[in-house]
């Protein structure tokens, strides 16, 4: 049937009907919520640090980088951090990163000497994707990394093992999820770009380009296994967190002058490199642009312009400063010792010209319009499929057997070591972060950070997901995935259920039987049913629809697909952060009390203790 709605409308749908107090919602780096006067802490003209108050307000992003991680573990994970807090710090004119959060959902761990009742024989995988373990050991590792040498708290997370012979087929995660996201904060002034006149100088800052992440963007959608071996090994960029720190103290001694502030407009350096960043940073404000790429650092000088323009070498941004700021701007730059070049110029005209002054031609010179125009809408055309499902068959459960193995689940065991590899208390903005109590154990519900040093207002941030709930019904998978970041939101002093916003994370195994239409409808449920009728937004997200590997092996065709995946992050700004409630029974006086969520229904479908009896 044709259906009046595209899934990115569904979801828009949600802002149209309770924007609140969204500033910025699908069109910049980061969603920008508004926020409240500040007094923020940081250097003067003459260098002396004060407050300075200020109307601030916060930005959240979440998104993944479930490829790379499966190629590369260490490196995907620690760019996917990298890549997120470039979008947070690119946002409008020029924004502050804070703190961030990260998750994992991958297949059976297969530990070997203590393999689990539940995991049975391996089924393998392709040679040039990561082990679940290895993914496990190295890429928490990656982005632990990136965050802790940026300076970066990481005070959010999730994980989930999920491997099952489902329907005559294996469902599971051999390519990874991999979430990176975070909340910042923003000058009220800077939250929009501003207009790029003609002859503004467009810059590179960050570091230099290299034979690396090339073609990372297509081959991330794609089914893992699907792409030549090499090209898949091309596509993993490589991560410099202290590079991309001092790209950061450049961009915030730009916004920390206010009104002077040199930065017209930003755009982060990811999918693409500058072939996709430069053109979009122009573009945006309706202008066009000549380029010279021999003006842009480069370490690999073999590279040809394909791969010199095309390459997604990381810490990277590019901006556009009025002429007569460049060496207010290169001076910044000089001083924390950032590489920066002005790679071309805006012109009125809406051409993309890119030359070569070492082979004399120009190898790009077109419209803009042929390359950003607006694309026509993808049509699928995609059938539902009919569930053929057992019940749960408790049967010879023993209640000592069913705790021990949900106990030892990924998903509901101790995340210690996933926690105490990061640093989550720099920057002395963190109210309230994962190990909590004299005894500090990892049961924190939300994440909270404060808005400066002398308020105790704030932001506040949870996750939800539920995905092995897709196998049985879809559409509820979402609705409680919703759920729960909203009960685990609900630790925070959140005045109203309407000032929450949702980032929404849609993975999904495109074109698989019946997944489509599964996938349509659990964004119905989500975008025209519960969020408005709960009065809640999403204005931001992203989607990964490549959720599925393939190879050959001595059996033949094999194949290990995800259920339909959503992960939503729940934000929402706070009055007062020390009235966020603590998880953590007192010893005199303590009342547990129950309440029923379930509405007297108590369904084990797709919960934990099904998977660790290997049902749905």
């Amino acid at each position: 049937e044709v259906m009046d709605n595209s899934l990115f409308g569904m979801i828009r749908n949600t802002h149209k009907l309770n924007p609140g107090n969204t500033v910025v919602a699908y069109s910049d780096n980061a969603s920008i919520v508004a926020g409240q006067k500040t007094k923020r802490f940081y250097p003067q003209d003459k260098g002396a640090y004060a407050f300075v108050e200020e109307d601030m307000h916060y930005l959240m992003k979440v998104e993944t980088h479930n490829h790379p991680t499966a190629i590369s573990p260490f490196a995907g994970a620690a760019t996917g951090a990298g890549g997120e807090i470039r979008d947070e710090g690119a946002t409008g004119s020029g924004s502050k990163p804070k703190a961030g959060l990260a998750g994992f959902s991958v297949s059976n761990l297969n530990i070997p000497g203590f393999n689990q009742a539940w995991e049975q024989d391996a089924y393998g995988k392709p040679s040039r994707i990561a082990s679940a373990l290895q993914i496990m050991v190295d890429g928490p590792l990656g982005g632990a990394a990136y965050n802790n040498e940026f300076g970066r708290p990481n005070i959010a997370g999730y994980f989930r093992t999920f491997e099952l012979e489902h329907a005559d087929e294996v469902r599971g995660y051999h390519k990874p999820i991999m979430l990176a996201g975070g909340v910042g904060n923003i000058s009220a002034k800077h939250s929009k770009k501003n207009p790029i006149p003609a002859g503004a100088a467009l810059i590179q800052l960050g570091g230099p380009a290299m034979l690396i992440g090339l073609g990372g963007g297509a081959a991330s959608s794609m089914d893992t296994g699907s792409n030549i071996e090499n090209l898949d090994f091309n596509s993993v960029q490589r991560g410099n967190p202290e590079l991309e720190r001092r790209a950061q103290e450049v961009i915030d001694r730009c916004w920390q002058m206010g009104d002077k502030n040199p930065i017209l407009s930003i755009h982060d350096v990811g999918a693409g490199g500058i072939s996709n960043a430069f053109p979009e940073l122009v573009n945006d404000a309706g202008v066009g642009a000549k380029f010279e790429l021999r003006n842009v650092h480069n370490e690999e000088l073999g590279m040809s312009p394909r791969e010199l323009w095309s390459n997604e070498a990381q810490e990277r941004y590019v901006m556009a400063v009025l002429p007569e700021n460049v060496e207010l701007f290169k001076g910044l730059c000089e001083r924390e010792r950032c590489p920066f070049a002005v790679v071309g110029y805006a012109t009125e005209a809406r051409h993309l010209t890119v030359a070569d002054s070492h082979f004399g031609n120009n190898p790009v010179d077109m419209e803009l319009s042929v390359l950003l125009g607006k694309p026509p809408k993808m049509t699928r055309d995609v059938k539902s499929t009919t569930k053929k499902l057992s019940s749960f068959d408790t049967t010879n459960i023993t209640l000592k057997e069913a705790a021990e193995r949900v106990l030892r689940l990924p998903g509901v065991a101790d995340k210690t070591f996933l926690i105490t590899i990061g640093d989550r208390s720099v920057t002395g903005l963190v109210a309230r972060e994962q190990m909590v109590g004299p005894w500090q154990v990892p049961v924190a519900d939300v994440a909270v950070t404060l808005a400066g040093y002398e308020t105790y207002n704030g932001e506040a941030f949870a996750i939800g997901e539920r995905a092995p709930l897709a196998l049985i019904n879809a559409p509820a998978s979402g609705r409680m995935a919703i759920g729960e970041a909203i009960t685990n939101i609900a630790a925070a002093p959140i005045m109203h259920i309407s000032e929450l916003k949702l980032s929404a994370n849609w993975m999904a195994p495109a074109g698989h039987a019946g997944e489509d239409a599964a996938m349509f409808e659990t964004v119905k449920a989500v975008g025209l049913e519960l969020c408005p009728a709960l009065g809640i937004s999403i204005p931001v997200g992203k989607d990964s629809m490549s959720m599925k590997t393939v190879w050959d092996d001595k059996d033949g065709k094999k194949a290990v697909t995800s259920p339909i995946s959503l992960v939503v992050t729940a934000f929402a700004g706070i009055t007062d952060a020390r009235k966020t409630l603590t998880p953590v029974i007192q010893n005199v006086d303590s009342t547990l009390i129950l309440i029923d969520l379930g509405a007297g229904k108590n369904r084990l479908g797709g919960s934990s203790l099904a998977q660790v009896y290997c049902q749905v």
